[in-house]
């Protein structure tokens, strides 16, 4: 496996990446609907971190299980792509979260502009494969990580946290993660409720591992 440098929160990423600085990486101090008002709107997507314990693993079995077996709808808009690259999650979630709000996210010419429209015609498994093989996300994360606010960690160092993406497509509320078989639909929302709809899913997360407490929130959204 392709394994790159971990990589911490840092809004120069998104901007070496080409997203334009109308919009910013936002913390999300929590999932009341006070401190939600805090974000500033409009919001394209929130990016969840949540521990990867054996909990996890076990809800993450049994919901794939029941979804094969019930099946889902999924929007033929959505864009999800697989993760093969090791501690790469931040990424891949960021990924998730730009790629499919093209239409209110306006890229500058970039390394991320170019990936998204070279595989937005292919399947989750080759995009995955395209993210190992792509030298201008490669090296702005390289660089993003050796610039974190603390010593990044060695490369071979195998995480235990993860991040996923949180998104409204299609009158949707999809969870996108590159470590799963496929999208998980969480119901109806729309842009209004997108980020009330969005902080019950992150709560369900982190009541289904109430031991736990290495949850965080951000929220990909207007700059303020």
């Amino acid at each position: 496996m392709v394994r790159w440098l971990p990589l911490e929160s840092n809004p120069e990423f998104m901007t070496g990446l080409g997203v334009p600085s109308t919009w910013a990486i936002h913390d999300v101090y929590g999932m009341d609907d006070d401190l939600l008002a805090m974000v500033p709107q409009p919001v394209a997507a929130l990016l969840l971190l949540y521990p990867l314990t054996s909990k996890a693993d076990e809800n993450k079995t049994n919901e794939e299980k029941k979804i094969e077996k019930d099946g889902q709808d999924l929007s033929p808009n959505l864009y999800f792509m697989k993760q093969f690259v090791g501690n790469a999650c931040g990424t891949v979630a960021l990924v998730h979260a730009i790629a499919n709000n093209t239409d209110k996210i306006k890229l500058d010419d970039g390394a991320l502009k170019e990936f998204i429209s070279k595989t937005k015609g292919k399947n989750p498994e080759d995009r995955g494969h395209a993210l190992e093989e792509d030298e201008g996300i490669s090296q702005a994360h390289e660089e993003s990580a050796q610039e974190g606010q603390t010593e990044a960690p060695d490369r071979e160092s195998k995480l235990d946290t993860h991040f996923i993406a949180l998104v409204e497509q299609d009158g949707h509320l999809y969870e996108l993660d590159g470590r799963k078989k496929f999208p998980i639909n969480h119901g109806s929302s729309a842009p209004a409720s997108f980020l009330q709809d969005a902080a019950k899913v992150c709560r369900t997360f982190m009541e289904s591992d109430p031991g736990e407490s290495r949850f965080a929130v951000v929220a990909l959204a207007a700059s303020d």
